[in-house]
């Protein structure tokens, strides 16, 4: 006979633990739990049976893994919580007993992180068992970066002490240092929750989000000690990320910083980068006014004969004769070209592939050229660092922004574009000296603009970004209506609306038509409703035509009652194609009774006008309904061939595609009216 087993010790009872359970078995408090179960990884799990896990469960009791807090028991983390607990009692005693100088010295040993920023422990060890090999760590970056900037925004709270938001600040500057260097930044996008940025680290892409520089209103709803874990997890997490890619691009790691300029506010401008064994990296200096920097004459000379011999294999090729071009060209066609294979897709309507592409400019080098200047209301720390991520080396601002800048002085001439965000104001020069000076508009004066220097808005720089190219500055001039600022982020599927494309490479053959003439029978439909509000006119005897003798007139309830019964017991009708195609039959038979009639009176027929554009309309539509016939029709034939399973499949799959195809359908019509009216943004 087998063993009896004992109910309540063996399956989902034995697999699964409450967490009451759990902290009783670990021997700490809740909040260190928590804590404990955040940095390693663990979370609630939900058993199928809740009776069978646990006989005194509820609705909400939190169950876990029996095996991971069997494997929470050789944590040394445990220990540093449990000298903590019994450090905190030896504090407590000391102050019931009245030795405030005991309480005192045992004070200065407790670990408060939400006063000093630091605290007794590390997890270094943790990290290194989470993230075994450092793409693991980059693929876990998302949040931990899009954590660390919120953190770096907020203000000083009894929660949110001021070192923590001092320490994510250093980090997050730290790691916008190593993107600027390596030019891994790739897109960027503006929303009204924040600043979206993407960047390749070593094949992986990484996205986050940096809130904007307003004043954060802290609530009392968020649990910040729940945040602070997660944010003292991902400060370890994202030093050592930093300490990889700066030695992975030799640099050392940390950067020197400079206290002083930080206090005024130079942000990327306090840290000095360094190379292994080379030393700190030069930074562009500080030019003054009207000073221009001459080129090396050696390294002129060198570009010049470079350039020479560039040029002369052209002057050679002019002289050749025509003859010899033609062979030439056949042999250019054999040769090998660096042109890059496009991926086609294998069936018609499937999906489109990304195609491989390189830019003309190298993004890193794409503001290389340029020399900017930020007016006082524009963004200073998002356009500085995208500026430096895509090759800028002079960036200034005013002084009223901070330090680190290129240069403070506005009219400085080596100075080639400026980033504005208030609409020019042009004032009446008589009116001039009365007006008050207003902080949210421009002022345009005679000569207040420096000739030859480019003035855009912020967008420009994001969609030159985005796009890999420098945009049309003057779409984007103070002022003006700006183009619309679509995400990069969104990856193109056939059949969904684009808004980057054009309207004629989006719609299907005939759609502009039938959208037309549904707006004009609903516009149709409206005027017939005003003529029936209005009352009718009573009918004379005189007034009937004599041709109307022998006509039907509706009339009595007994005609509709056996107008009833007999389609009650009648055929059901044709589809609508069957019904115009007997419509056409009908309109042809008459037509040509009109002119036998015509020809035996002597009287000419009058021909109606018919509107190309109308008739147009009218083909198209009927050419959709034909086509769409044929469609159903061949759709009901291949489903007679498939099992019901099958069925059901496609017929969710053929309900979801027309529920895209009607709303993508709809934001077409919706931008053709914008389209039409004048009222649309211009595209680039």
């Amino acid at each position: 006979m087998g063993r009896i087993k004992k109910k309540g010790v063996t399956g989902q009872a034995k697999n699964f633990i409450t967490r009451t359970q759990a902290v009783r078995k670990l021997q700490i408090s809740l909040p260190d739990f928590r804590k404990l179960c955040i940095w390693k990884g663990i979370y609630p799990r939900e058993p199928r049976n809740k009776k069978k896990a646990s006989k005194s469960s509820s609705a909400s009791t939190t169950f876990y893994y029996t095996k991971d807090i069997q494997y929470l028991l050789h944590e040394p983390l445990l220990q540093k919580f449990r000298d903590q607990k019994a450090l905190e009692k030896k504090i407590s005693k000391a102050l019931g007993r009245g030795d405030a100088h005991d309480a005192q010295r045992l004070e200065r040993n407790a670990s408060r992180p939400e006063k000093t920023g630091r605290t007794k422990y590390t997890l270094d060890h943790v990290i290194r068992e989470r993230y075994p090999t450092f793409i693991d760590a980059l693929r876990d970056l998302d949040d931990c970066l899009s954590m660390l900037f919120l953190f770096a925004n907020l203000p000083t709270t009894p929660t949110v002490p001021a070192k923590m938001i001092a320490r994510c600040e250093r980090l997050c500057l730290e790691f916008e240092h190593y993107l600027i260097v390596s030019h891994s930044l790739r897109k960027s996008f503006l929303s009204i929750k924040g600043i979206y940025y993407q960047a390749t680290i070593q094949g992986q892409d990484v996205l986050w989000l940096v809130p904007y520089r307003f004043n954060q209103r802290v609530t009392g709803d968020v649990d910040f000690r729940i945040m602070g874990t997660f944010v003292e997890f991902y400060q370890t997490l994202l030093g050592f990320v930093n300490f990889k890619l700066y030695t992975s691009v030799g640099l050392v790691y940390p950067p020197k910083f400079d206290k002083s300029k930080d206090d005024l506010g130079a942000e990327l401008g306090a840290f000095s980068l360094e190379a292994n064994g080379v030393g700190a990296i030069e930074q562009p200096k500080q030019i003054t006014n009207g000073e221009k920097s001459k080129p090396d004459p050696k390294l002129q000379a060198e570009i010049d004969k470079l350039m020479s011999q560039l040029n002369q294999p052209e002057k050679e090729a002019e002289k050749e004769p025509a003859s010899q071009t033609l062979a030439e060209e056949e042999d250019e066609e054999e040769q090998p070209t660096d042109t890059i294979d496009k991926f086609e897709p294998a069936a018609p309507g499937g999906d489109i592939l990304l195609q491989p592409s390189y830019s003309a400019t190298d993004p890193s080098t794409l503001f290389s050229n340029f020399t900017f200047f930020l007016s006082r209301e524009t963004p200073r720390q998002p356009l500085e660092f995208i500026l430096r991520a895509f090759g800028c080396k002079r960036i200034g601002w005013d002084a009223v922004l901070g330090e680190g800048a290129f240069t403070h002085n506005e009219l400085d001439p080596a100075i080639t574009h400026q980033i504005v965000d208030r609409p020019p104001l042009i004032m009446d020069p008589e009116d001039e000296p009365q007006a008050d000076d207003n902080q949210t508009a421009q002022r345009v004066r005679p000569g207040s603009r420096v000739p030859g220097r480019i003035y855009v808005q912020p967008q420009w720089i994001w969609d030159s970004v985005n796009d890999e190219e420098l945009k049309r500055p003057d779409l984007y001039a103070p002022g003006a209506q700006l183009p619309p600022h679509l995400s990069p982020f969104v990856q193109k599927v056939r059949g969904q609306y684009d808004p980057s494309a054009p309207l004629n490479e989006q719609e299907r053959e005939g759609e502009e038509l039938e959208a037309d003439s549904d707006m004009d029978e609903e516009e149709d439909v409206s005027d017939e409703d005003d003529l029936a509000v209005q009352k009718p006119k009573a009918i004379l005897d005189m007034d009937v035509d004599a041709t109307a003798e022998g006509m039907d007139i509706a009339g009595s309830d007994d005609d509709e009652e056996s107008e009833e019964s007999e389609g009650e017991g009648s055929f059901g009708g044709f589809s609508d194609a069957e019904d115009e195609e007997e419509d056409e039959g009908t309109s042809a038979a008459l037509q040509r009774q009109r002119e036998l009639e015509a020809e035996l009176t002597g009287v000419a027929l009058e021909e109606k006008e018919i509107d190309p554009r109308a008739k147009a309309k009218a083909d198209a539509k009927k050419k959709a309904a034909k086509k769409q016939k044929e469609d159903d029709e061949e759709l009901e034939r291949a489903k007679m061939m498939m099992s019901r399973k099958k069925r059901k499949i496609l017929e969710k799959m053929v309900y979801s595609n027309k529920k895209k195809d009607a709303e993508a359908e709809t934001l077409r019509a919706k931008r053709r009216k914008i389209e039409k009216t004048g009222k649309a943004a211009p595209r680039v």
